[in-house]
């Protein structure tokens, strides 16, 4: 992941990694702490999260429960993540722009 950031003890590819078992409420509560402490403080992040758990929302209501591919939830972090990456590369941009 470019500009990788490092905040509550959190990369930004690991709480990319760890989002699923947020939303599933299968983190530790020291785990969960430093994934929301993170968040706060990481725009990016913030905002890829939001997506994300939107995407996750919208997919459960629609398919209820039944069984998804275990590749789906990897392909669908590639893609956002592949997002999110383009925005923060377009972002950088932008903050190194002569003023």
């Amino acid at each position: 992941m470019k500009a990788e950031r490092v905040l509550a003890g959190l990369s930004c590819s690991q709480v990319l990694a760890s989002l699923t078992d947020y939303l599933d409420g299968e983190l530790a509560p020291d785990a969960r702490a430093a994934l929301e402490a993170h968040v706060r403080a990481c725009e990016h992040c913030a905002r890829f999260g939001g997506v994300f758990a939107a995407v996750v929302r919208g997919l459960r209501e629609r398919l209820g429960s039944a069984a998804l591919d275990p590749g789906v939830g990897a392909r669908l972090r590639t893609k956002l993540g592949a997002q999110l990456d383009a925005q923060l590369g377009a972002s950088n941009e932008r903050r190194d722009e002569p003023r």
